[in-house]
């Protein structure tokens, strides 16, 4: 081995060993006949002199040395003078008096300084080989290797065997677009990158192994986001012969281990439930964020039979008028250009506009539309909220699901802007009773919410054909902090009931022979009752580092336009491939 020690080993009882390092230079100090480089490898920094009056030569060749060179310094660790210490660092006592030096690569001046917090992202992601050295992203790349061996080791724990599924397979798209990888060997089909294992770990149960894991890859041609990538790693796990209730307890232990481990922090088990119709009413979201309040409320019952017309039309074709109240933080402005750049801002989720009256001394209210209501409904929308002189209270009416969404991405909007989130809570929580299918008002038909081997909930099959949209599904997500890090269910385990489920979605026999006819053969082999979880790894080590995007946490991303900018991928490639693959580009 080209060294004795690494860069965050050496301490005080190492004073006075021959020891021999190597890395990059981080930082350079010259003191004319002392010269000090802070020598970087992944464990951390150690404090290296070069002292002219100890080796002429040596500190002659240190002074060639520039940031991000690399080196070999072979030395005598001795404990630094009174009052140069560094408590800051593992290694802040001693440093290393340097005996012999070799450059081992030399190094042109980066494009940006790795200690700087403020770098431009497309700059690190082109650079991202040098992005790699900067400690935040050690410690992120660390930790999420951490999480991985922590899990995997839980799960061995609870006999569950690491099953590979493959990448190559057939295009069945139901969620995202998939992407498409053409045959050589089959000119004019194509495999597809998987979306997620779902189907092939359902076949791992018919099979009957029992307990299958994989930190799977998954590969979705969708529209990019700060907690979406192109590529990404799902901790993605079966169990047969369970109910929710099992997979949620395993998994409860599994993430409470990685927390304490991790983070020290010891979770509060069995984790809060909520049921989906709860979340929307007070939270607007199925994945509620639950450090802050702002909880929403329905004001339809208040507000009916007003006389406003905005308000009585949309109760009258079946909307809903929600509400939230916020207190205004001390020190804070809210001005008339707030309200109307809120205003403007909620049209992106929805809602044709946003209505607010901000409560004054003596039960008063200050609105654009407070004229439009008698006093004593506006004392009991006040008395609703226990809102305080100072408060105001905003109001969308719309459909329900818009009314709802549209609050709720308010209610994240205002705890975020003025600092109400406290970013040291840990608020987790399982979401659950989600319905099993939604309308999609573009394509006219049913959709399956989570996907189409959801099992709905047995008491609810005989509404499956004559009332879709009030099935439940024996699904469950689990939130962290607001977001969405884990979702699974029970699945369909018999043939004719996954059979009803497609039918509802407008699959044809054929249609559904086609893309499914393998699981549907499978599921009458005696395919046991299973269920089980997707949970992504990267969102999960994102939250426990604090990171806003999960690029933070992922050694070589994309970008939100899907590209690399560092090898320049997706690129061109040549005719001669083209033509292997028998495909000609259109202009």
């Amino acid at each position: 081995m080209m060294r004795t020690s690494n860069c965050g080993q050496l301490n005080s009882r190492s004073v006075d060993r021959e020891v021999t390092l190597v890395g990059w230079v981080d930082t350079r100090r010259d003191h004319g006949h002392l010269l000090f480089i802070d020598l970087r490898d992944r464990w951390g920094v150690t404090q290296v002199v070069f002292n002219s009056d100890h080796n002429a030569e040596v500190h002659r060749l240190a002074e060639t040395l520039r940031t991000e060179f690399v080196v070999q310094v072979r030395g005598r660790v001795a404990k630094r003078p009174q009052g140069t210490d560094n408590k800051k660092i593992p290694t802040g006592e001693i440093e290393v008096i340097a005996d012999s030096l070799d450059i081992l690569n030399a190094c042109p001046t980066p494009p940006f300084e790795l200690g700087e917090t403020s770098v431009n992202e497309e700059l690190r992601l082109k650079y991202r080989f040098l992005d790699l050295r900067r400690k935040e992203m050690v410690e992120a790349l660390t930790l999420r290797y951490r999480v991985s061996k922590i899990v995997r080791d839980y799960l061995d724990k609870k006999e569950f065997l690491e099953i590979e599924t493959p990448y190559l397979t057939k295009s069945t798209p139901e969620g995202a677009r998939d992407f498409l990888v053409p045959s050589r060997l089959n000119q004019g089909t194509f495999y597809a990158l998987p979306q997620s294992p779902q189907l092939f770990k359902q076949l791992l149960m018919v099979a009957g192994y029992d307990r299958y894991f994989q930190l799977a890859r998954c590969f979705r041609d969708e529209d990019l986001r700060s907690d979406r990538q192109p590529e990404h790693t799902q901790i993605d796990l079966e169990m047969s012969f369970v109910d929710e209730d099992d997979v949620m307890q395993l998994v409860e232990g599994m993430v409470a281990d990685v927390a304490e481990k991790v983070l020290g922090l010891k979770l509060t088990r069995p984790f809060r439930t909520m049921d989906y119709d709860e979340a929307i009413s007070r939270y607007g979201s199925d994945k509620p964020d639950l450090r802050f309040g702002l909880e929403i409320q329905d004001l339809s019952g208040l507000f009916r039979d007003s006389g406003f017309k905005v308000f009585d039309s949309v109760l009258d074709s079946g909307g809903k008028i929600r509400g939230l109240c916020f207190s205004v933080p001390a020190g804070q402005e809210f001005s008339r250009k707030t309200f109307d750049d809120l205003t403007e801002w909620i049209k992106n989720y929805g809602a044709k506009g946003l209505a607010w009256m901000k409560v004054q001394d003596g039960g008063q209210v200050e609105s654009p539309i407070a004229k439009f209501f008698d006093a004593g409904r506006i004392a009991r929308l006040i008395e609703m909220f226990q809102a305080r002189p100072g408060d105001i209270l905003f109001m969308v009416a719309s459909t329900p699901a818009v009314s709802a969404a549209a609050l709720g991405a308010l209610r994240c909007h205002l705890a975020a802007h003025y600092g109400l989130i406290d970013q040291e809570k840990f608020e987790i929580l399982w979401v659950k009773n989600f319905p099993l299918l939604d309308w999609d008002e573009e394509s006219r038909r049913y959709v399956a919410m989570h996907h189409p081997f959801t099992s709905p909930r047995i008491e609810d099959l005989e509404l499956l054909e004559k009332e879709p949209l009030k099935v439940k599904a024996r699904a469950y997500d689990l939130v962290l902090n607001g977001t969405e890090i884990g979702g699974g269910s029970i699945r369909i385990h018999r043939q004719d009931v996954q059979e009803r489920l497609f039918a509802v979605l407008g699959l044809t026999k054929e249609d559904a022979e086609n893309k499914f006819g393998f699981l549907l053969k499978a599921l009458t082999f005696g395919a046991p009752p299973h269920g089980g979880l997707a949970m992504g790894l990267d969102r999960f080590a994102a939250i426990l580092l604090k990171r806003d995007s999960i690029r933070e946490v992922i050694a070589f991303p994309k970008t939100q336009k899907g590209t690399c900018l560092m090898t320049e991928a997706p690129g061109e490639v040549s005719p001669l491939q083209l033509r292997e693959l028998g495909i000609t580009l259109k202009q």
